[in-house]
């Protein structure tokens, strides 16, 4: 079975910062895209940023420039490096992976629990 647990989510004023990491943990063969997703109330979940195992990054553009995404292949682990925080940055974010457990057949998307990132003004 395979997990992923996220950790590094807290309160922060406005111009802080904050380290997201996320760990797969489990039965895995290959781990192509990685990516973090968020959803603030009442809103839909969106695509924060991702990144290839390549290195090859994808940022929404209410984050350029602001936050990094990054990841250790030997560790499956991806992390999130979020600079200069605003309010509207409040949101619970979701790591996210199409993972292979065996070298045949086709991924399974996995998602992380869920870590609380609520930045203050």
């Amino acid at each position: 079975q395979v997990q992923l647990v996220e950790s590094g989510g807290g309160l922060v004023q406005a111009g802080g910062s904050l380290r997201l990491s996320c760990a797969a943990s489990g039965t895995i063969f290959s781990i192509n895209v990685m990516g973090w997703y968020r959803q603030a109330p009442g809103k839909q979940r969106e695509l924060v940023a991702a990144i290839n195992s390549n290195g090859m990054t994808n940022y929404a553009d209410s984050v350029k420039g602001r936050f990094t995404i990054s990841r250790d292949n030997a560790k499956n682990t991806v992390y999130l490096q979020m600079n200069s925080l605003k309010p509207e940055d409040t949101a619970v974010y979701y790591c996210n992976a199409p993972i292979r457990t065996r070298g045949w057949g086709s991924s399974t998307d996995y998602w992380g629990q869920g870590t609380q990132v609520t930045v203050s003004s």
